[in-house]
């Protein structure tokens, strides 16, 4: 599986909001996933929100979205925040938590398959900090191959979740 990573703070970038209006809290109703259309027309989306959601997960997701980019292309994002503090406090620590994970995708056997994750400002509440979101793609010969393809990847994607998601940093020398 290929996987990276990066940093897409300030000067006009996006913002997750993740207590927005229309949030399905998964981790307080797991049984309202029926509410969320994206999980309704894909089930495998379905299966990775209860697992990033599910009781002693690290992270709760905010937001998702399922796409054809292109023909026999197939692709979804989902805004992730960690459980502890609603927030990354620290974009470092984002994106440690995001090193991590794509060092625990990458020697995934899933060639067809792309994750990327950009670690983003983020709000939840009266919390501000970082969150990231997380962007899966997959390619087949038809429609329902990249569809097999992104379900296995959304699988992987869910397996090798970091055991922390805020992960300790080394301080920098410059403080």
């Amino acid at each position: 599986m290929e996987a990276d990573y990066e940093v897409e703070v300030g000067g006009g970038a996006p913002v997750i909001e993740a207590l927005w209006p229309g949030l399905v809290d998964l981790r307080l109703s797991p049984g309202r996933i029926v509410e969320i259309q994206e999980a309704e027309a894909f089930p495998a989306l379905a299966g990775l929100l209860r697992s990033l959601n599910k009781a002693g997960s690290q992270v709760w997701t905010g937001k998702c979205d399922l796409w054809e980019p292109e023909p026999n292309e197939l692709a979804c994002y989902v805004d992730l925040l960690p459980v502890v503090d609603a927030v990354f406090a620290r974009w470092e620590q984002a994106e440690a938590f995001c090193r991590e994970w794509v060092t625990r995708l990458a020697p995934i056997p899933l060639p067809e398959c792309r994750v990327d994750l950009v670690v983003r400002q983020a709000i939840a509440g009266e919390a501000e900090g970082f969150g990231v979101t997380a962007y899966l793609s997959a390619v087949g010969r038809d429609r329902s191959n990249a569809a097999d393809t992104l379900a296995a990847a959304l699988v992987a994607f869910a397996g090798a979740i970091p055991p922390s998601a805020t992960p300790a940093i080394a301080a920098s020398k410059l403080q």
